[in-house]
């Protein structure tokens, strides 16, 4: 029975562009939670800064943009026991739903409008999202048990759901909190994750078997212990930092907590990969490809360390210094958080096609890497230019037209399209057997990682000034692209025959 569900899954051709039907279900189960996450992010930064005669909680741009940066990083952070959980304990599909349900929520119970009920929210989001964002992948991989280039298409389609929720998201949940009350905002992107979930649970039937697992009871009574056992740790240890904390014994700062939190990741890593160098048991091509990969996480970190201020500095950048008014009426500010999602979904098809036409001739993994960065860099260049003209900050600043942001986004999406897919794919090819799913996890710390650091650059433009903050950050990406770049040919020896 279950052999023959697999192949009614792989021979449908009923679901968009002749995938399989169950890729429809979970193309709008995505679609709808990134149009929750990316509508609340964009809203987050402004919300916090806001005053609080203006519904706001009047945070200054250093704890805000800290905030930002511990939210979204513990994201991509939590998405590694998310995927155990569904792994050894509830199921992919499940996980799915559960995760679904506590975003949404997470969403509401941010829309209440009391402080407590804002960060519970945030937490429950956090939880959520690392329920639900791997799982849903690798549903979306079990519809195509016979992989292939038909798999790697059907990931494309999805990858446009994600996209036209990033899109989607911003325009309305922006508006709403934007024009008419914050909290409005918040809400509206819990429906929309309630909306994800009803389709989800309608469409059940379609991803027949794919999702679904059998869990020995005795690997799922040792997992339900191993995760009591950890939540009790981390319930332990937050209950003795909030009594020290209350006791004037700790000063913990939203700033100081994130960058604490980026040590801790940082060491995390760099302690992996030298213990599996020298104590995984690999031969010495693995060891160097593991070797790749520890300078690819370096350069996927630097490179959303940039990326990522797209919800912080940037946002602050285009809602205090941009120039937003058209014929009489001024665009919200998190419109602009649209223009990368577009400039996606139009490029994505565009890249794909440039990579399988130059076939053998294509660039390697480490030259597409350090293309991303350099645009990337260039894109804040871009935005360091444009700084000059703004003048005095903190004064009566002038107000820049939209233009340069929206061509720095369009570099950071073409840089993006250079690194991120790649990278996705690389993990694959390069990890040892045993360590693929060790080095997805990889991939999911460095974005953790470099989104926290985003956090705590964007905290920095009142103490640098914007020239300086996108100039820096211009450099350092360009530099450690064109770095990357020089040392690519020894970078591609120890790749070996991969392509």
């Amino acid at each position: 029975m279950e052999t023959l569900k697999v192949a009614e899954v792989e021979g449908s051709t009923s679901g968009i562009g002749g995938h399989p039907s169950g890729l429809t279900t979970l193309f709008f189960t995505e679609m709808w939670e990134r149009f929750s996450y990316y509508g609340m992010r964009a809203l987050l930064v402004l919300f916090l800064v806001a005053t609080v005669e203006k519904g706001g909680f009047g945070l200054d741009d250093t704890t805000a943009n800290a905030i930002y940066g511990l939210y979204t990083s513990s994201v991509y952070l939590v998405s590694l026991p998310g995927g155990w959980i569904a792994d050894r304990i509830i199921g992919l599909r499940r996980a799915v739903f559960a995760g679904g349900v506590i975003i949404a929520l997470g969403h509401f119970s941010m829309a209440l409008g009391w402080v407590a009920t804002f960060y519970l929210g945030l937490v429950l989001i956090v939880i959520g999202t690392g329920l639900l964002k791997p799982n849903v992948s690798a549903i979306v991989g079990d519809l195509y048990p016979e992989g292939g280039a038909r798999r790697d298409a059907g990931f494309s389609v999805f990858y446009m759901g994600i996209n036209l929720g990033a899109f989607i998201g911003p325009l309305l949940c922006g508006y709403l909190g934007e024009k008419v009350n914050w909290h409005l905002g918040f809400a509206a992107a819990g429906v929309g994750m309630a909306f994800g979930l009803i389709q989800y649970k309608m469409g059940y039937k379609r991803m027949g078997d794919a999702g679904l697992r059998d869990i020995e009871p005795a690997e799922k009574s040792r997992a339900v212990r191993s995760l009591l056992a950890g939540i009790g740790l981390v319930v332990l240890i937050a209950a003795v930092m909030a009594l020290l904390q209350s006791n004037g014994v700790l000063h913990l700062t939203p700033l100081g907590v994130a960058e604490k939190l980026g040590y801790f990741i940082l060491g995390l890593a760099i302690l992996y990969f030298a213990y599996q160098l020298l104590f995984g048991g690999f031969d010495a091509v693995e060891k160097k490809r593991i070797v790749v990969i520890f300078v690819l996480f370096v350069a996927a970190t630097l490179f959303w360390a940039g990326y990522e201020q797209a919800g912080s500095s940037m946002n602050l950048f285009a809602d205090r210094l941009t120039d937003r008014v058209f014929f009489g009426w001024e665009m919200p500010t998190s419109w602009l958080q649209s223009v990368n999602p577009i400039f996606i979904i139009a490029f994505a098809p565009l890249f794909g096609s440039l990579w399988l036409a130059l076939g053998s001739r294509q660039p390697s993994i480490p030259v597409k890497f350090a293309y991303g960065l350099v645009q990337l860099g260039a894109g804040f260049l871009v935005l360091a230019w444009a700084s000059v003209y703004v003048g005095d900050v903190q004064g009566n600043p002038n107000k820049v037209t939209p233009v340069w942001l929206v061509v720095t986004y369009f570099l950071h999406t073409t840089g993006e399209l250079c690194l991120s897919p790649v990278g996705l794919s690389s993990m694959t090819k390069l990890s040892p057997r045993k360590l693929v799913g060790q080095m997805m996890g990889i991939w999911f710390m460095a974005t953790s990682l470099g989104n926290l650091i985003a956090g705590l650059l964007a905290g920095r433009m009142g103490s640098l000034g914007l020239k300086e903050l996108f100039g820096s950050v211009a450099l350092a990406t360009v530099g450690a692209g064109l770095l990357l770049l020089a040392i690519s040919r020894p970078v591609k020896k120890l790749i070996g025959d991969v392509q």
